[in-house]
């Protein structure tokens, strides 16, 4: 195991989680923020969460080069968490993916400056399966980034590229996490992450129908354990690793979870294909939604059973835990 761990992002949803994990793990933790009033409600996060030994805060911005060459000192691990995520299609497709490609270029050249041993980078499936028809994936898929996959997609797909290319010939060890939608109960006060806006959403009665649209889905708790894992998994360097729900779930079966958890506000009738494209006309968080509708993807997550030693928890269980926290 580690002894001294780097987690970017640490003040995000997925952060947070693998802070914690690390640090109930008994790792010396850092985690860089774009500014340091972020650290206060994070550290409290952990603190809540049980985690007795603190982490350490550095001030690092994927957009600029200052702090990260000192935030990496002593570290034999980073774990690259930090990167935008929205589901709405920005105007300027670069305004994720500028952050996203140049700063794991920033975190990764930094590492290999400082001589990590270990870079764990937060990728996504649709690094993967963005652009591709409907069938089963595994590790070595990537994603189209000559078809209209999203600004999203082509956003980690690029990112992860970039940070491939880096690692070749150096001395630091690559390994990625590919998880597919996140979900689960936040550490600290529910932020407004997509996962946790769209949860919100369905449960408030604000989505008035349900779109034809699968994902592979997976607990943010397992995610963060994964991560843990890939710090020093025997094998498990340069490699790819899908942490996802082998088969998709659709949005109507979550639907119908919340219902029987007793969320009367969640709808039951589904979108029309043809209405949710009329609308991306003019709303952007349809327009992301456009290129998943009718979509089928699964994903063959054997490498990460058999390599990190997954179990996976039930999802069901996830998103009514996921739910309470949102209501109480």
């Amino acid at each position: 195991m580690a002894q001294r761990v780097l987690v970017t992002g640490i003040s995000g949803y997925l952060g947070q989680h693998v802070a914690a994990a690390l640090l109930r793990h008994g790792v010396d933790v850092v985690g860089t923020v774009r500014s340091l009033g972020k650290a206060d409600g994070t550290a409290a996060a952990l603190r809540a969460a049980g985690c007795s030994q603190p982490a350490t805060f550095v001030e690092a911005d994927l957009l600029d080069d200052r702090g990260w060459d000192a935030a990496m000192d002593g570290c034999d691990v980073v774990i690259h968490v930090a990167s935008p995520f929205v589901l709405a299609e920005p105007k300027d497709e670069n305004d994720l993916i500028a952050p996203a490609v140049a700063g794991t270029q920033r975190v990764l050249s930094a590492a290999i400056r400082a001589g990590v041993r270990r870079v764990v980078l937060t990728s996504s499936v649709v690094a993967m399966t963005s652009g591709k028809p409907s069938g089963t994936y595994g590790p070595d898929a990537w994603s189209d980034v000559q078809a209209p996959i999203g600004a999203y997609a082509k956003s980690k797909t690029l990112a992860e590229r970039a940070a491939w290319d880096l690692v070749a010939g150096a001395d630091t060890e690559l390994v990625v996490i590919n998880p597919g939608f996140i979900i689960g109960p936040s550490l600290g006060a529910p932020g407004d992450g997509q996962s946790v806006a769209m949860i919100r959403q369905v449960i408030g009665g604000k989505m008035p129908m349900i779109p034809d649209i699968a994902m592979g889905m997976v607990d943010v708790r397992d995610v963060a354990e994964l991560h843990v894992a890939a710090c020093s998994a025997p094998g498990a360097a340069g490699k790819r690793f899908i942490a996802s729900s082998a088969e998709p779930v659709s949005m109507t079966h979550l639907a119908s979870v919340l219902r029987s958890a007793g969320y009367s506000k969640v709808p039951s009738r589904k979108a029309p294909n043809v209405a949710i494209k009329v609308m991306s006309l003019f709303d952007r968080e349809a327009k992301g939604m456009v290129p998943q509708l009718g979509k089928r993807i699964a994903y063959d997550v054997s490498a990460t059973y058999d390599v990190l030693h997954w179990q996976p928890t039930d999802l069901d269980r996830t998103l009514v835990e996921m739910a309470a926290t949102l209501t109480t």
